[in-house]
C-alpha cells in the first residue's frame, strides 16, 4: 500500500476550507429554517381557513418531521461519506436540500389543491431533513480533518456559526421582502412569503460552484489510499460495543442537551414572543435578528477556549445556565408585554378604532360576528392592537348578498336609546358582494372580551427583550461552539462521518427539533375553561428536563481531555 503523508493545511489554507464548507452548510440551514420562520403564514396557506390553532400545530408538526428524519439521513449519507468521501457526499446533500426547498415555494395552497398541498409539503420537508442529516457531519468532519491539532475547536466553531447565521439570513430576507411588499401581498397565496424559498435555488448554485473546487479531506484520502476505508461503516459504528458506547455517550452526555438549548434559545424564543406574547411580526424577528448578530462571535470564542481548557465543562455549564434561567427569562418576556401593566399609560387621544366588520357564520345563518379593531397607543410609544368581537343572534336567517348590513341595538352610552349600526361585511374568498345595506333584526347580542392581535413594542421594552434573547443565544454558543471538535475526537477516521452524524442528528433533530412543537402542544394541554390561556411557561419543562438529564450524565461520564491525534 502507498505510504501517504498527511499534510495539515496552513492557517491561510484553512480560510478556503472554512469558507467552502461553511457557505454550503449555511445555505442548508437557511433552507431548513425559512419553513419555521414562516410557520404562521404557511399554516394559513396549506390548511383550511377555519383550522385555527390546529393548523399551526399541524405546520409545526410538518416542521418537526424534517427533524425526525435527520438521523436517517445521517445513516444514509454518513455511510456514503465513509465509503466514497466527504466532498461528493455533501455536494449531493446540498443539491437535494436546495431542490426540495425551491419546490416548496411552488406548491399551490389548500384553496387550489386541497389536502394534496400539506401532503406534498410534508414529503418535501422529509427530503430536506434527510439532506440535512448528511450535511453537518460531512462539513464538521471535513474541517476538523484539515485543522491543526491545537486549533481544532477554533476552526470547527466556524462551522457551528452556520446554523445561527442561516437563521439570521432567513430572518433578514423574510423581513426585507415583507417590508417591500406589505403584509397583505406578502401573506397572499402567491405572495412574497414564497420568495425566500425561490431565492434558495440561486444560493445553492453559487455554493455548488464553490464546493466543486474543494479537495478531499487529507485524512480520508490517506485512509483510502492505504485501503483502510470501512467496508461496512454502519456495522462498525453500531455493531462494535466500544464504538457504540461512544455513540450513546455522545448523544446522552452532550448532544441531547445541546439540541434542546439551541432550539429553546432561538426558535422557541421567537415562537413564544410572537404567539404567546403577541409581539408583531417585524418586532419579534428583529429582536432575534439583533440578538443573533451580537451573540454569534461567541461561537468562535468558546470554540477557541475549548482548545485551551477542554470541551466538556464549557458545554455542560451552558446547559446548566439554561436549566436554571429559562423560566425566569421567559417570565420577563411575559411581564414586559403584559397588557395590565400598561393600562395607566393608555393615551386615549391617540387610540383609534376601525369601522365594525361582520363575518357571517358559514354553518349557522342566524349568527354573525361583528369585530372592531382598536389601536391602543401608550405614552411610552407602544401600540397594542385589540379586537372586540360581538356575536349577533339574528331573528331570521341572513340571505342577503350586500357589502354592508345594518341593525338596531341598544346604545352603548345610554341603553334607553337605540343606535343604528352599519357594518362592512367581510367577503369570502372567490365571492363578490353587491352595494347597498341589508337591514337585519337582532334577537340578542353577546359580547366577548377583547383579544390582543399584536403588539408593537416601545423602544425600552424592545431592547430589554433583545438583551434577554442575546443571553439565551450565549448559552447556545457555549453548548454548540465546541461540540464539532468534541464529536470528531470521539471517533476513528474511517467511520467518523457515520458515527458522529447519528448522535448529532438524534440530539438536534429529535430532542431539539421537537422543542417548538412539543412546547406549543404542552401549553395547549394546560388550557382550561377557568384558565383559557393555560400556563404559557409549561412548554419549557421539556427542554429544562432534557438539558438537566444531559448535564448529569455528561458530568459523570464525559472526559475533558482533548484528543490531539484524530488520525486513528
Amino acid at each position: 500500500m502507498a505510504n501517504v503523508q498527511i499534510k495539515t493545511k496552513p492557517e491561510k489554507g484553512m480560510a478556503f476550507v472554512i469558507g467552502a464548507s461553511s457557505v454550503g452548510t449555511l445555505i442548508e440551514w437557511y433552507d431548513f429554517y425559512i419553513f419555521g420562520m414562516l410557520a404562521t403564514i404557511i399554516s394559513k396557506q396549506f390548511f383550511p381557513e377555519d383550522s385555527g390553532t390546529s393548523a399551526l400545530l399541524s405546520t409545526l408538526a410538518i416542521f418537526a418531521a424534517g427533524f425526525i428524519v435527520r438521523p436517517f439521513g445521517a445513516l444514509v449519507f454518513g455511510r456514503l461519506g465513509d465509503l466514497i468521501g466527504r466532498k461528493y457526499t455533501f455536494l449531493l446533500t446540498l443539491i437535494l436540500m436546495g431542490g426540495s426547498t425551491f419546490a416548496i415555494g411552488l406548491v399551490p395552497g389548500y384553496q387550489a389543491i386541497g389536502w394534496a398541498a400539506p401532503i406534498i409539503v410534508l414529503v418535501l420537508r422529509l427530503v430536506q431533513g434527510l439532506a440535512l442529516g448528511g450535511e453537518y457531519g460531512g462539513a464538521a468532519t471535513y474541517v476538523a480533518e484539515h485543522a491543526p491539532a491545537g486549533r481544532r475547536g477554533f476552526w470547527t466553531s466556524w462551522i457551528q456559526t452556520t446554523a445561527t447565521l442561516g437563521l439570521f439570513l432567513a430572518l433578514g430576507i423574510i423581513i426585507l421582502v415583507r417590508q417591500l411588499q406589505g403584509i397583505e401581498k406578502f401573506s397572499a397565496e402567491w405572495g412574497g412569503w414564497r420568495y425566500p424559498f425561490w431565492i434558495s435555488l440561486l444560493l445553492v448554485i453559487v455554493s455548488i460552484i464553490i464546493r466543486m473546487r474543494m479537495s478531499e479531506s487529507p485524512m480520508f484520502a490517506k485512509v483510502k489510499a492505504e485501503g483502510k476505508t470501512s467496508v461496512n461503516p454502519l456495522k462498525e459504528s453500531f455493531g462494535h460495543r466500544a464504538n457504540f458506547k461512544m455513540v450513546l455517550l455522545a448523544l446522552f452526555g452532550a448532544v441531547m442537551g445541546q439540541g434542546v438549548v439551541w432550539y429553546t434559545g432561538q426558535f422557541y424564543a421567537q415562537t413564544f414572543i410572537e404567539n404567546i406574547c403577541k409581539v408583531n411580526f417585524i418586532d419579534s424577528r428583529n429582536i432575534l435578528l439583533i440578538a443573533i448578530l451580537f451573540a454569534t462571535p461567541f461561537f468562535v470564542i468558546f470554540g477557541a477556549l475549548s482548545d485551551k481548557v477542554g470541551r466538556k465543562w464549557i458545554m455542560l455549564l451552558g446547559m446548566l445556565f439554561a436549566v436554571v434561567s429559562y423560566r425566569y427569562v421567559y417570565q420577563q418576556f411575559l411581564d414586559y408585554t403584559n397588557v395590565a401593566s400598561k393600562r395607566s399609560m393608555l393615551d386615549a387621544s391617540k387610540t383609534t378604532a376601525s369601522d365594525p366588520a361582520a363575518t357571517l357564520d358559514a354553518k349557522d345563518k342566524k349568527k354573525a360576528l361583528v369585530s372592531i379593531k382598536y389601536d391602543s397607543v401608550y405614552t411610552d410609544g407602544a401600540v397594542y392592537t385589540f379586537t372586540k368581537t360581538d356575536t349577533l343572534h339574528l331573528a331570521a336567517e341572513y340571505t342577503g348578498n350586500t357589502a354592508t348590513l345594518g341593525y338596531i341595538i341598544a346604545g352603548k352610552d345610554d341603553a334607553a336609546k337605540m343606535d343604528t349600526v352599519i357594518t362592512k361585511v367581510k367577503v369570502k374568498s372567490g365571492h363578490t358582494l353587491n352595494d347597498g345595506i341589508n337591514y337585519v333584526q337582532v334577537e340578542k347580542k353577546s359580547a366577548k372580551p377583547g383579544v390582543v392581535i399584536e403588539k408593537s413594542l416601545d423602544s425600552g421594552t424592545f431592547w430589554k427583550m433583545v438583551m434577554w434573547v442575546f443571553l439565551l443565544i450565549v448559552f447556545v454558543t457555549m453548548v454548540y461552539g465546541p461540540i464539532a471538535a468534541f464529536l470528531v475526537e470521539l471517533f476513528p477516521t474511517k467511520i467518523r462521518y457515520t458515527s458522529m452524524s447519528l448522535p448529532y442528528h438524534i440530539g438536534n433533530g429529535v430532542f431539539g427539533g421537537l422543542v417548538p412543537f412539543l412546547g406549543t402542544l404542552i401549553v395547549e394541554f394546560t388550557k382550561t375553561k377557568e384558565v383559557p390561556a393555560g400556563d404559557p411557561l409549561a412548554g419549557l419543562w421539556y427542554p429544562i428536563g432534557i438539558a438537566a438529564l444531559c448535564f448529569i450524565i455528561g458530568s459523570i461520564y464525559l472526559r475533558n481531555k482533548i484528543d490531539e491525534d484524530v488520525m486513528d
